[in-house]
């Protein structure tokens, strides 16, 4: 007796089974990555996405945690674009994240990684006027490039523009005529070398001098005072001696106040020498000219 076989039976079980195997394959594949839930995020970048693609990978901190879903222009501003994330629920995105444009390695292929996140930061949540929670955004490696290359170009060309500035015609001439001048000043003392040399030995020498006469100077002021106490004791004796000669020694009177006169002067000189010792060197000060006497020269 001959089994009667079902082939349409057969056909649906080939093609379940077969259905069953490609989807453990790509179970397998994506690592189950289906399984998974996502949140949407809104991401507004400022600069040019370029390289960008969608289902380009969202890194967080290096970790792939989910994929760009959308990329458009923000249709309220067409000077930003504007990105749909998907990202694993569970992922700690937080108010205080940002999403930065990465480009990998020297292949031009972007992705977006998510930087910050401090532990203390609540986790974003969509305000009351928004669809998705908004990330926001920092600049990317290549706009803080481009735009430090901008002011550094246009520090240049600024510094260009003040060295032109300084450097004009007249600068140059005169800039010119001073080396000129220093040329001729280097020369007149390269020639007169030998005299320079000499004046400076000279000069050292007349220090030395007047460091010795400075030096010398306290012994002959305390000298001169010495001798004019001397004459002036003499003076005193010769005066008390005389005092009970009559008048016909009057000559012998005279010479005692010459004495003292004497006396006085070497004690003035003395006195001078101490307030201004310079004096013996250059001599006595002028004095000052007193009220009227300037005018009248």
């Amino acid at each position: 007796m001959e089994t009667k076989v079902n082939f349409t039976l057969v056909g649906l079980f080939t093609l379940g089974l077969g259905a069953a195997l490609i989807a453990i394959l790509l179970w397998l594949g994506t690592d189950g990555k289906y399984n998974k839930i996502y949140d949407s995020y809104h991401v507004y970048m400022g600069e040019s996405v370029s390289g960008l693609n969608r289902n380009a990978p969202v890194k967080y901190r290096g970790v792939e945690v989910g994929n760009v879903q959308e990329i458009r222009l923000d249709p309220a501003n067409s000077e930003r674009v504007q990105l749909l994330l998907k990202i694993e629920r569970g992922t700690p995105v937080k108010e205080d994240s940002i999403a930065l444009l990465r480009v990998q390695g020297l292949t031009g292929i972007a992705y977006v990684e998510l930087a910050g996140g401090s532990i203390s930061s609540p986790l974003l949540k969509a305000k009351a006027d928004e669809k998705y929670p908004v990330i926001r955004t920092g600049p990317s490696l290549m706009a803080r490039l481009d735009t430090a290359l901008t002011n550094l170009l246009t520090n240049i060309s600024k510094m260009s523009d003040n060295v032109n500035a300084v450097l004009d015609e007249d600068n140059r001439r005169s800039f010119k005529r001073s080396l000129t001048q220093i040329e001729q000043m280097t020369r007149v003392l390269a020639a007169r070398s030998t005299s320079i040399e000499t004046g400076m030995d000279n000069a050292a020498k007349t220090l030395k001098h007047t460091a010795r006469a400075s030096a010398e100077l306290g012994g002959l002021i305390e000298r001169a005072g010495r001798s004019a106490e001397a004459v002036e004791r003499m003076a005193n004796e010769t005066s008390r001696s005389t005092a009970g000669i009559p008048a016909a020694v009057q000559d012998a009177q005279l010479m005692v106040n010459e004495l003292r006169d004497l006396s006085a002067s070497l004690r003035r000189v003395s006195d001078q020498l101490e307030r201004d010792p310079s004096a013996l060197l250059f001599g006595k000060p002028k004095p000052e000219p007193g009220p009227g006497e300037q005018g009248a020269k």
